[in-house]
Protein backbone atom coordinates (compact mmCIF):
# COMPACT_ATOMS: atom_id res chain seq x y z
CA UNK A 1 0.00 0.00 0.00
CA UNK A 2 1.77 3.13 -1.09
CA UNK A 3 0.42 6.59 -0.69
CA UNK A 4 1.82 9.00 -3.25
CA UNK A 5 1.28 12.59 -2.16
CA UNK A 6 1.93 15.59 -4.37
CA UNK A 7 2.29 18.97 -2.73
CA UNK A 8 2.48 21.68 -5.34
CA UNK A 9 2.35 25.42 -5.72
CA UNK A 10 -1.13 26.50 -6.72
CA UNK A 11 0.18 28.31 -9.80
CA UNK A 12 0.86 24.91 -11.41
CA UNK A 13 -2.82 23.97 -11.44
CA UNK A 14 -3.29 25.96 -14.63
CA UNK A 15 -0.11 24.51 -16.16
CA UNK A 16 -0.46 20.80 -15.36
CA UNK A 17 -3.42 18.44 -15.57
CA UNK A 18 -3.15 17.28 -11.96
CA UNK A 19 -5.61 14.41 -12.39
CA UNK A 20 -3.62 13.05 -15.33
CA UNK A 21 -0.42 13.56 -13.31
CA UNK A 22 -1.89 11.46 -10.47
CA UNK A 23 -2.89 8.75 -12.96
CA UNK A 24 0.62 8.72 -14.45
CA UNK A 25 2.19 8.25 -11.02
CA UNK A 26 -0.33 5.54 -10.11
CA UNK A 27 0.44 3.72 -13.34
CA UNK A 28 4.19 3.97 -12.71
CA UNK A 29 3.81 2.58 -9.20
CA UNK A 30 1.61 -0.27 -10.44
CA UNK A 31 4.03 -1.10 -13.27
CA UNK A 32 6.81 -1.84 -10.76
CA UNK A 33 4.90 -4.94 -9.69
CA UNK A 34 5.68 -4.08 -6.08
CA UNK A 35 2.19 -2.89 -5.15
CA UNK A 36 -1.26 -4.34 -5.74
CA UNK A 37 -3.26 -1.78 -7.74
CA UNK A 38 -6.02 -1.87 -5.10
CA UNK A 39 -3.58 -0.50 -2.54
CA UNK A 40 -2.25 2.49 -4.46
CA UNK A 41 -3.45 5.95 -3.38
CA UNK A 42 -2.39 9.14 -5.15
CA UNK A 43 -3.47 12.63 -4.16
CA UNK A 44 -2.41 16.18 -4.93
CA UNK A 45 -2.63 19.22 -2.70
CA UNK A 46 -2.10 22.73 -4.02
CA UNK A 47 -0.54 25.15 -1.56
CA UNK A 48 -2.65 28.28 -1.53
CA UNK A 49 0.34 30.22 -0.27
CA UNK A 50 3.95 29.44 -1.12
CA UNK A 51 7.24 31.18 -1.66
CA UNK A 52 9.95 29.63 -3.82
CA UNK A 53 13.55 30.87 -3.96
CA UNK A 54 13.49 34.67 -4.40
CA UNK A 55 9.70 34.88 -4.09
CA UNK A 56 8.89 35.48 -7.75
CA UNK A 57 5.21 34.43 -7.99
CA UNK A 58 5.93 32.63 -11.27
CA UNK A 59 8.13 30.07 -9.49
CA UNK A 60 6.49 26.70 -8.94
CA UNK A 61 7.19 23.39 -7.25
CA UNK A 62 6.01 19.81 -7.00
CA UNK A 63 7.16 17.83 -3.98
CA UNK A 64 6.27 14.13 -4.05
CA UNK A 65 6.22 11.87 -1.01
CA UNK A 66 5.82 8.12 -1.27
CA UNK A 67 4.69 6.51 1.98
CA UNK A 68 4.84 2.73 2.07
CA UNK A 69 4.78 -0.08 4.59
CA UNK A 70 8.15 -1.11 5.98
CA UNK A 71 9.82 -4.36 5.05
CA UNK A 72 10.99 -3.90 1.48
CA UNK A 73 14.68 -4.18 0.69
CA UNK A 74 16.76 -1.20 -0.40
CA UNK A 75 16.85 -2.27 -4.06
CA UNK A 76 13.06 -2.48 -4.22
CA UNK A 77 12.64 0.94 -2.60
CA UNK A 78 15.15 2.42 -5.04
CA UNK A 79 13.33 0.83 -7.99
CA UNK A 80 10.01 2.29 -6.84
CA UNK A 81 11.53 5.72 -6.15
CA UNK A 82 13.20 5.80 -9.57
CA UNK A 83 10.07 4.61 -11.42
CA UNK A 84 7.77 7.18 -9.85
CA UNK A 85 10.31 10.00 -10.18
CA UNK A 86 10.95 9.20 -13.84
CA UNK A 87 7.19 9.20 -14.50
CA UNK A 88 6.98 12.61 -12.80
CA UNK A 89 9.91 13.92 -14.84
CA UNK A 90 8.37 12.67 -18.07
CA UNK A 91 4.97 14.15 -17.24
CA UNK A 92 6.44 17.55 -16.38
CA UNK A 93 9.07 17.61 -19.15
CA UNK A 94 7.20 20.05 -21.38
CA UNK A 95 6.56 22.41 -18.50
CA UNK A 96 10.16 22.17 -17.28
CA UNK A 97 11.42 22.80 -20.82
CA UNK A 98 9.21 25.82 -21.32
CA UNK A 99 9.64 27.26 -17.83
CA UNK A 100 11.08 30.57 -19.03
CA UNK A 101 7.82 31.22 -20.90
CA UNK A 102 5.26 30.03 -18.35
CA UNK A 103 7.01 29.93 -15.01
CA UNK A 104 10.48 31.14 -14.26
CA UNK A 105 11.35 28.13 -12.12
CA UNK A 106 9.85 24.72 -11.48
CA UNK A 107 11.28 22.39 -8.86
CA UNK A 108 10.50 18.67 -8.74
CA UNK A 109 11.46 16.56 -5.73
CA UNK A 110 10.57 13.14 -4.33
CA UNK A 111 11.16 11.34 -1.02
CA UNK A 112 10.20 7.83 0.07
CA UNK A 113 9.17 7.30 3.70
CA UNK A 114 8.44 4.04 5.44
CA UNK A 115 5.32 3.73 7.56
CA UNK A 116 5.81 2.44 11.09
CA UNK A 117 3.56 -0.64 10.98
CA UNK A 118 3.36 -0.83 14.79
CA UNK A 119 1.65 2.55 14.85
CA UNK A 120 -0.38 2.48 11.66
CA UNK A 121 -4.05 1.51 11.45
CA UNK A 122 -6.23 1.14 8.36
CA UNK A 123 -9.45 -0.37 7.13
CA UNK A 124 -10.86 -0.40 3.60
CA UNK A 125 -13.74 -1.84 1.62
CA UNK A 126 -12.18 -1.07 -1.79
CA UNK A 127 -11.35 -4.70 -2.58
CA UNK A 128 -15.06 -5.57 -2.45
CA UNK A 129 -15.57 -3.32 -5.48
CA UNK A 130 -12.51 -4.25 -7.55
CA UNK A 131 -11.84 -7.34 -9.67
CA UNK A 132 -9.81 -10.01 -7.83
CA UNK A 133 -6.76 -9.54 -10.08
CA UNK A 134 -6.31 -6.05 -8.61
CA UNK A 135 -6.25 -7.21 -4.98
CA UNK A 136 -2.65 -8.37 -4.74
CA UNK A 137 -1.30 -10.16 -1.72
Amino acid sequence: MPHIILDNSANLDSQLDMHAFCVALKDAAAATGVFPPAGIRVRAHAADHSVVADGDPRHGFVDITIRLAAGRDAATKTRVTDAVFEAARAFTADLMGSAPFMLSLVMLSLELREIDSDNSRKVSSIRAYLPPDMHGA
